[in-house]
């Protein structure tokens, strides 16, 4: 054997009572699983780990990330490997990098600078989704990257590949471009398609367009990933939709971020949990995905009206630039509560600047918009037009709009799976980039019991494992994967906070990749042990 990890608490994943045993690896995966007490000699190897007083969990699973471009620019990638993730699934909201062209490619890295950088220092070498997949696999000289990475197909950028920036109605020829597109991405090793249905341009899809590209997506026998149209106002009835679409179009639905904000939607987590229960009675295939925090964060230009970002970037700063135009979009921002912000009116001083991308702006950073406008004098849409023209669109926010009733509530559901959500940019990004699953570990499970250990770790492993189709991942068991993470079940917690959102966590010594430490004795090693995992449907 290679390695024995030695009087090691098991927590399998499955979710049952963690026992005692000696984990033997071998060749990168499970080799033998010796419970205390069992006959027979004790397995030896090369070099044995003492693991007694820490829990052996399968490696977590990052149902949600935006580390698109941060696999392929930082080999240390300590923000999620110290964490015990061992894989993320990528392509959210609806917006990456493949599959594209030229126009495509210039277009959808201006509309998520503030998630992942403009991308001047990475090689876009690919086009296609299979091509983003080999850029993984081949990346930092062949070694490959940080830890495991899965990709879903975004449809944001296959209607702007395909349509546009119109908000129109597809053409019978463009929804044949686009199934076309979703179908050569899935056989190519996508798990799914994801949507971003309150950005543009993947918001100007209808349910029929939406319907026939999830069909084709469950040819393959992928999952639709919804950031759905609305989490505030109206929030119950966006939940709906996706579920009533994705019946029909027989496709498994998996509910990114699946919160319930703002304050119309105080205390109404059990209504969506109803729903979702009676779907699954009625034998929907349905999974969600939450972070264990109550504030949101995506980008400034985001809470704009859809209306306003018709054409592209430029002509959402083109008509930031009109008096005329500018003063249309506060009316919709802070009297008739846009769709871009969920057709909640915008309160001001729920809305922190978390990053900026000119450096001359990074005063604002870590203040909430109300109180740069109340320093400055002037009213809070000033300041935010001025952010968002300054910034070339490409700051980003926190947003204060959550309730932790109702984040417990969901966390408890038996489809759901953890995703931090994390966008690395910013000189302030939300924690969770840095800490969600020790946040879950050891806030939500050992300190509040709002989950039991056992059942903590299942829903970070084994659950969303089974909604990727993996095979030989998300378990404890002989002839598994050995991504694995040892931690300490006593003082695991999240070091990262809103105050210092780049600090990583405590009680997590030793994580491995197909039996490679790429995290030990709670130092990131030089190991390149990431690979992208390609879907069950791919050619």
């Amino acid at each position: 054997m290679d390695l024995v990890l030695r009087d090691a608490l098991v927590v399998d994943g499955t979710g049952e009572p963690s026992y005692r045993a000696d984990v033997a690896l071998d060749g990168g995966r499970i080799a033998e699983i010796h419970p205390e007490g069992s006959p027979g000699p004790r397995p030896t190897a090369a070099r044995t780990v003492d693991a007694d007083g820490l829990a052996l969990a399968p490696g977590f699973i990052d149902m949600h990330a935006h580390s698109d471009l941060a696999l392929l620019r930082d080999p240390d990638h300590s923000a999620k490997a110290a964490q015990g993730v061992t894989l993320e699934v990528l392509g959210q909201d609806g917006l990456s990098y493949a599959p594209v062209d030229d126009r495509t490619l210039a277009e959808v890295r201006r509309s998520i600078t503030g998630w992942n950088g403009d991308g001047s220092d990475i090689d876009f070498d690919w086009r296609t989704v299979g091509g983003y997949l080999d850029r993984l696999d081949r990346n930092f000289g062949g070694q490959g990257i940080a830890v495991n990475a899965a990709y879903l197909i975004p449809q944001g950028t296959v209607r702007m590949y395909a349509v546009g920036w119109d908000d129109r109605p597809a053409t019978d020829a463009e929804l044949a471009r686009m199934r076309e597109l979703v179908d050569q991405g899935m056989r190519e090793g996508a798990v799914g398609m994801s949507s971003g249905l309150t950005y543009t341009p993947g918001m100007y899809a209808d349910d029929a367009e939406l319907t026939e590209l999830c069909r084709v997506v469950a040819r393959h026998g992928g999952y639709y990933c919804p950031h759905h149209r609305s989490y505030g106002a109206g929030a119950l009835e966006a939940y709906e939709e996706m579920v009533r679409l994705t019946h029909s179009a027989g496709c498994a639905l998996h509910l990114a971020h699946a919160t319930m904000n703002f304050g119309v939607n105080k205390g109404k987590a059990p209504e969506l949990l109803t729903l979702l229960d009676g779907a699954l009675a009625a034998g929907s295939d349905i999974s969600l995905d939450t972070y264990p925090y109550t504030p949101g964060c995506t980008t400034l230009v985001a809470m704009l009206p859809s209306w306003a970002s018709e054409g592209g970037p430029e002509s959402v700063l083109t008509r930031l630039a009109d008096p005329a135009s500018a003063e249309k979009i506060r009316h919709h921002l802070e009297v008739l509560g846009s769709d871009g912000c969920h057709g909640v009116p915008i309160e001001w001083d729920t809305i922190e600047i978390s990053g900026v991308s000119a450096p001359h702006l990074a005063e604002y950073v870590g203040r909430t918009v109300e109180e740069s406008a109340a320093a400055r004098g002037e009213e809070p849409w000033v300041t935010a037009r001025r952010l968002l023209a300054e910034d070339r669109l490409g700051t980003t926010i926190l947003q204060h709009v959550g309730h932790e009733e109702n984040v417990r509530r969901i966390m408890r559901h038996p489809v759901h799976t953890g995703g931090s959500d994390g966008i690395l940019q910013g000189d302030k990004p939300h924690p969770r980039a840095y800490g969600t699953f020790p946040q879950y570990l050891g806030r939500y499970a050992r300190e509040l019991g709002i989950l039991s250990l056992e059942e903590c770790v299942a829903h970070l492993t084994s659950r969303p494992a089974a909604r990727l189709r993996l095979a030989d991942r998300g378990l404890v068991r002989e002839g598994y994967r050995a991504d694995l993470v040892l931690f300490d079940p006593e003082t695991v917690a999240a070091g990262s906070t809103f105050e210092e959102p780049r600090t990583l966590p405590v009680g997590i010594p030793h994580v491995l990749i197909d039996g490679r430490f790429v995290i030990e004795d709670g130092k990131r090693t030089s190991v390149l042990a990431g690979k992208a995992v390609r879907g069950a449907g791919a050619a």
